[in-house]
């Protein structure tokens, strides 16, 4: 393809790209350098009480938000640095955890950006190799039934994937918390009153389990449509030679979709790390938040009704730093694969 021709077809996404990634990159990492608060100011207030000879009359201040001449609320912007950083990792008190009789680990769960990023990279980690390895195991399954019950087999293993992310977490909540039918179910089993969304684990169970329940459909797909192209003549070969099917999985199907697998791997991560929807369908923020419920609420307006913007953007930059030291591993894999070979 001539240079022209292929910069004429990139184009058109490299644009896209700039004007909605790139570009909002760069205005929330310089906005996480500046902070704007309301102009507030001190007013008198005088209330009076009705008396039998004269009125009683108290002057009391109060703050209220200055206004413009047009009637908007007024604000102040100003160059702040890397403090939003510090206040969300607040590292002196990171720092002073780990010294003698500091509590240590407690003391870190604590701290909101280290609470939300120890149950972020716990579920990114643990839900990756079972989305992949159920992803897998469906694959092959429906792979080899017989070609009449494919099409349905399909459909029905794609269901949980079309189930709005939200609203698969709401009904897997309703079917736990209070009196849910699993629950009753498990009361009526152990004989024992139990409640699942009493201690953070048990939430973070459930939470999990969702996500591969919801996800390892796309890794299914995925496989599956590799396993289309697998080599017939190799499969062949392998049964021909005695080995086993254990073997001829390990040496010739894991290896055709490995690509694959590496695809599905840096979708996950990059889905994972981003975690809300479990953590708003299960109403988990007392037990478990993740790093984007996070700058979730550092943008509701407090009672003074500012948002905390520039913290929010510094976790949001946080949380994107997390996910390229994620996916490097991945990439270098990628970039060693199609390494051009001299």
């Amino acid at each position: 393809m001539k240079p022209r021709t292929l910069a004429l077809f990139v184009a058109p996404s490299a644009v896209l790209m700039l004007v909605f990634i790139a570009l909002p990159l760069v205005l929330v990492a310089v906005q996480s350098l500046y902070a704007t608060t309301l102009v507030r100011e001190q007013i008198s207030v005088e209330t009076c009480t009705p008396g039998f000879l004269a009125q009683t009359c108290t002057t009391t201040m109060r703050s209220q938000v200055k206004l413009d001449p047009s009637g908007k609320q007024m604000s102040e912007t100003v160059f702040s640095g890397l403090d939003a950083y510090r206040l969300v990792l607040r590292l002196d008190q990171l720092a002073g955890a780990f010294a003698p009789g500091g509590g240590g680990y407690d003391v870190v769960m604590a701290i909101d950006f280290w609470r939300a990023l120890r149950f972020t990279l716990t579920f990114t980690v643990l839900t990756l190799p079972l989305v992949i390895g159920l992803g897998l195991v469906i694959a092959l399954a429906v792979n080899s039934s017989l070609r009449a019950v494919r099409g349905p087999l399909v459909f029905v293993s794609l269901l949980p994937f079309i189930v709005t992310p939200v609203i698969g977490a709401l009904a897997i909540r309703w079917l736990f918390v209070g009196d849910g039918i699993l629950t009753a179910g498990l009361r009526l089993l152990l004989q024992s009153d139990i409640s699942l969304f009493a201690q953070g684990w048990t939430i973070e169970i459930l939470m999990l389990l969702y996500r591969v329940w919801h996800v390892a459909p796309f890794a299914f797909i995925i496989f599956y449509a590799g396993l289309q192209t697998l080599d017939r003549d190799a499969m062949e070969s392998a049964i021909i030679d005695g080995a086993s099917r254990f073997a001829r999985l390990r040496y010739v199907v894991i290896p055709h979709l490995m690509p694959l697998v590496v695809f599905v791997a840096l979708i996950h991560l990059m889905d994972a790390y981003r975690v809300f929807e479990e953590v708003v369908g299960f109403t988990s923020q007392a037990h478990r938040i993740s790093l984007q419920w996070l700058t979730f609420s550092f943008l509701m307006p407090d009672e003074t009704g500012n948002r905390s913007i520039t913290r929010a953007s510094a976790s949001s930059m946080l949380t994107m730093i997390g996910i390229v030291i994620l996916l490097i591993p991945l990439v270098v894999r990628v970039w060693r694969d199609h390494k051009p070979r001299g």
